[in-house]
């Protein structure tokens, strides 16, 4: 059985293997030239870095997300469906294989393989990009994202390997509920990709207690500030710590609750956009901080900071094995008790 399942599956794994190594061949390459520019002050490497640098570290981490959702369409959704629709399902069972190793070998041998394959992107990705992350980590996030942000949060560490272990069961299960080979695909992808986008804000937000901080608004920490059409202050946010992922960035009075409409005199303390009108002059500026602070406008901040980069990790993983076991049991309780 083990063998049959190889000989199946034998040239998906060499095609992504192949893709592997022509990544990891050049980020390899290319890897010491970054690490080379990495000294000194973080803003200022991060300056240093070039727009192939660039192109590579938002390419690489593209990947990582989307070999999962590879795996799960190519390597998931046709493993049983396959040979459901040709029929030789039956001819394996007649041959003294019973359904439960059918089924168990097929899942191991590409399960693993899947999980081995995204680990070792992900690894290769997050050395390569590693200076990168650091320096981010260490200033404003600007260009490139902290590594615990939504972003970037995916394509780092051992979570990869849970997001493949999950869309690899789920293509299993969906083909052997749907018995459609391009059905399966088709809904494993919408499905998948679904998930991910609703994990970071629905999920992975409330894994573990935010936290929270509140600050003085003045002129060293506004990061921005939105007026309406009218010229009516409507938003505006502070910087968070060095590497935090900010979930929320909201203005709050004296007696604590958020400010539902923002000062229009606030517009005093600002700078304004871009080629729109010249700098508040200091003075004035200055006043009209003061003035916040009296009245006891404040910043609160709620976020995850850097070091629970691993917590989360590990957090999120641990959830999506999980829902990859049950699946999988669905898968064999399908198998044994409703396939035929």
């Amino acid at each position: 059985m083990t063998w049959l399942t190889w000989r199946q599956f034998r040239t998906q794994a060499a095609t992504v293997a192949a893709a592997l190594v022509v990544v990891a061949a050049i980020l390899a390459i290319t890897g010491p030239h970054l690490a080379g520019l990495a000294s000194g002050e973080p803003n200022l490497f991060l300056t240093r870095i070039t727009a192939t640098d660039g192109i590579l570290y938002f390419g690489s981490a593209v990947l990582v997300y989307l070999l999962p959702a590879v795996i799960g369409i190519f390597w998931g959704a046709p493993l049983v469906t396959r040979e459901l629709e040709i029929g030789t399902h039956r001819l394996v069972w007649n041959q003294s294989i019973t359904r439960t190793r059918w089924l168990a070998t097929k899942l191991a041998i590409v399960g693993l393989a899947a999980i081995a394959g995204s680990g070792l992107l992900s690894l290769a990705a997050g050395w390569w990009a590693g200076p990168i992350d650091a320096a981010a980590d260490a200033s404003d996030g600007n260009p490139f994202p902290a590594r615990v942000s939504p972003l970037i949060f995916g394509a780092r560490g051992i979570v990869p390997v849970g997001y493949a272990a999950f869309a690899f069961v789920l293509g299993v299960t969906i083909g052997l509920l749907v018995r459609r080979t391009v059905a399966a695909m088709a809904i494993t992808l919408a499905l998948f990709a679904a998930i991910q986008l609703a994990v970071p804000f629905t999920v992975r937000s409330h894994i573990i207690p935010a936290a929270q901080q509140t600050v003085a608004i003045d002129k060293t920490n506004v990061r921005s500030f939105k007026v309406d059409n009218t010229g009516q202050p409507k938003e505006l946010t502070v910087a968070g710590p060095s590497g935090a992922w900010v979930l929320s960035n909201e203005t709050i009075d004296a007696t604590g609750h958020a400010v539902a409409v923002l000062p229009a005199w606030l517009a005093g303390c600002m700078p304004p956009p871009p080629g729109q009108g010249s700098q508040p002059n200091a003075p004035g500026a200055q006043a009209c901080f003061a003035k916040l602070a009296d009245l006891g406008y404040r910043q609160r901040v709620t976020y995850h900071p850097a070091d629970r980069f691993w917590a989360l990790q590990g957090a999120e993983t641990t959830l999506f094995l999980m829902l990859s076991a049950l699946l999988a049991g669905l898968c064999f309780w399908w198998t044994s008790h409703r396939l035929t």
